[in-house]
């Protein structure tokens, strides 16, 4: 998991992919975090993204950096706990302007049953799950 925060760290902006219906649709993000060694991410409650995930949990992510590329596919499950807010808006202290730990808005989602995967054109694909 460790080495899959690294990269998507190291990408700065992935994309991640959720299901509205029938349709995919796809947007960029740039937070993540370890936190309590589970992988997280971080939106907002009110965004079409969240509504999407607590409707249909199971999503996508991909990074692409220096000709390598990451797909993370898991579902995501909601932590309301402040803590863990607190620790992904520690770690992006540029957010605290919009978000806070204590509000009804702020959202952080961890990865589980992920399944990564690493890809290049010049290697065999190699495949982590945590």
């Amino acid at each position: 998991m460790k080495e899959v925060y690294d990269f998507l760290k190291e990408c700065g902006t992935y994309y991640l992919a959720t299901v509205e219906g029938d349709q995919p649709r796809v947007r960029p993000f740039g937070t993540v975090d370890i936190f309590e060694d589970k992988l997280y991410i971080q939106t907002g409650k009110v965004k079409d993204v969240s509504k999407q995930i607590q409707k249909n949990p199971k999503a996508e992510l991909c990074a692409f950096n220096e000709g390598k590329w990451l797909r993370l596919a898991g579902t995501l499950v909601r932590d309301d706990r402040v803590e863990a807010k607190a620790h992904m808006l520690d770690n992006y202290p540029n957010l605290k302007a919009m978000y806070s730990a204590e509000d009804d808005n702020t959202e952080v989602l961890y990865f589980k049953d992920a399944v990564a995967t690493f890809s290049s054109f010049t290697e065999e694909p190699r495949i982590i799950t945590f």
